[in-house]
C-alpha cells in the first residue's frame, strides 16, 4: 500500500481524487493549500506527492522546488495536476523535477492509471 499525500485547494476534487486513490488501495493525506502540503512533506516521507499547480499560499511549482532541495526527498516522485497545460508550462514543471504531469480536466481512471504506473 503506498502512501501518497494530495495537496488540492478545491475540496469537491480533492474528495474525488481521494475516493478514487483508496478504492485502488492506497493510503491518503490531504494539503489544502502549498504551504500546508511543504509542512507534511517535511514531516514524513511520501510514495507519490500529488500537487495541483495553482494553490493559495505556495504554488505546486514553489513546492516542488523545495521538495527537490530537500537532500532526503530529492527521489520523492511528484505529480502535477494544472489547468495549465500548455507545452511550456510542463516543460517549466518537467524542468523543475516534476515526474509527471496530468492536464486538467481529467478522468479519475486516467489519474488511477497514472499514479499506478508511477509506484509500479
Amino acid at each position: 500500500m503506498a502512501t501518497i499525500l494530495l495537496a488540492e485547494d478545491e475540496a469537491v476534487l480533492r474528495m474525488l481524487i481521494c475516493d478514487t486513490l483508496e478504492d485502488e488501495g492506497h493510503k491518503l493525506d490531504v494539503a489544502c493549500d502549498g504551504e500546508e502540503a511543504l509542512h507534511k512533506i517535511e514531516q514524513r516521507n511520501f510514495d507519490l506527492v500529488i500537487l495541483d499547480y495553482m494553490m493559495p499560499k505556495l504554488t505546486g511549482l514553489d513546492v516542488l522546488k523545495m521538495i527537490k532541495q530537500m537532500p532526503d526527498k530529492t527521489h520523492t516522485k511528484v505529480l502535477i495536476l494544472s489547468a495549465k497545460s500548455q507545452c511550456t508550462d510542463q516543460e517549466i514543471m518537467r524542468a523543475a523535477g516534476a515526474d509527471d504531469f496530468i492536464p486538467k480536466p481529467f478522468s479519475p481512471l486516467e489519474l488511477a492509471r497514472k499514479v499506478e504506473e508511477m509506484l509500479a
